[in-house]
């Protein structure tokens, strides 16, 4: 993936300019590319210690970073400055609006290397840069299906071709949800903690396919609250052709599939007529939201089971024969 640092600018353009980034100088140096989502702070490197130097990151000069640049330049030492940008160093940036002398301007220049600022404090902004470039570097897979928001959770639904998912999620719409992407979702994993889903390409995500009909724009049909960009992906439902030879879970059983390492709840659903699958689909994302609240309705009802098996009254029945189980 080629990713340059005006990249950078643009989507931070995109997402509100939230990061406050400007470039201040080295303009040339804009082209130059990220390679990883990490980010440095070169205080070991300012100070002469270059082992294990992260030239390949963005270097971020918090107020501790810019005091000792001040005492290097008063102390006329630049030669560890001048050996820093013979790194070919992505990017430069100056926080809490710090704006470095004219001679680390010259120096960064003559390298081709550009240096951004902003008016955040190095915490926080090193915070969002991490978040912005997890997103951008992460492992991606795109998947065929339909990504819906149901009651706040995330509902990836797949299927054979026909099953019914199109069909399932513009009912799901209807009923006051709202759709990521039909068709295609892609799939990122971000920190390994959890997968964000989009649409593949952005343009169409949030228009459907529906047989008989043909190409809808959900945002015209039903408003812009009936849409989203993106969604944190929460539980999967796999709809199939109700399979007469096949044995459904009826007590439920949990179910999880690995997506890009991550493994998310899953629920198989058979189709056939006369089922309401958006209703059944409502009630599991409103049982996923009770299980995140420590809430399990099947290990409750297994608990109460239990309790009544070990009941005085049901050893007594049991053992009298005067019912059977």
């Amino acid at each position: 993936m080629e990713f340059s640092i005006l990249d950078l600018l643009d989507l931070d353009l995109k997402e509100h300019n939230h990061l406050q980034l400007t470039c201040i100088a080295g303009r040339s140096g804009l082209s130059r590319k990220l390679t990883n989502a990490k980010i440095s702070r070169p205080g070991l490197p300012l100070s002469g210690f270059f082992d294990e130097f992260s030239h390949e990151s963005i270097q971020v000069f918090g107020r501790g970073e810019q005091r000792y640049l001040k005492k290097l330049e008063s102390e006329d030492q630049l030669a560890t400055l001048e050996k820093l940008f013979s790194y070919p160093i992505p990017t430069c940036i100056f926080c809490d609006g710090g704006r470095p002398s004219l001679r680390f301007i010259e120096i960064a220049e003559r390298s081709g290397c550009s240096i951004l600022q902003t008016a955040l404090g190095s915490a926080d902004f090193s915070r969002g840069l991490i978040q912005m470039l997890d997103e951008i570097f992460a492992q991606t897979l795109t998947i065929h299906g339909v990504l819906v928001e149901v009651y706040g959770i995330g509902v990836l639904i797949t299927g054979d071709s026909g099953v019914g998912k199109s069909e399932t999620a513009l009912e799901l719409i209807e009923r006051g949800h709202r759709l990521i992407s039909d068709d295609t979702v892609k799939l990122r994993n971000i920190s390994d903690t959890y997968l964000i889903g989009s649409g593949e390409n952005p343009l169409l995500a949030h228009h459907m396919e529906i047989r008989g009909i043909g190409i809808l724009n959900l945002a015209n049909l039903f408003g812009v609250g009936s849409i989203r960009d993106k969604k944190q992906v929460q539980l999967l439902v796999h709809l199939e052709e109700w399979d007469s030879n096949k044995n459904y879970d009826r007590v439920g059983e949990e179910l999880s599939e690995s997506l890009l390492g991550i493994t998310i709840p899953k629920l198989e659903i058979p189709v056939k007529p006369g089922r309401n699958v958006p209703i059944i689909i409502e009630t599991a994302a409103r049982n996923e939201r009770l299980k995140k609240l420590g809430y399990y309705s099947a290990k409750e009802f297994d608990q109460s089971v239990l309790k009544w098996l070990e009941s005085e009254s049901a050893r007594n029945l049991y053992y009298n024969n005067e019912e059977t189980f």
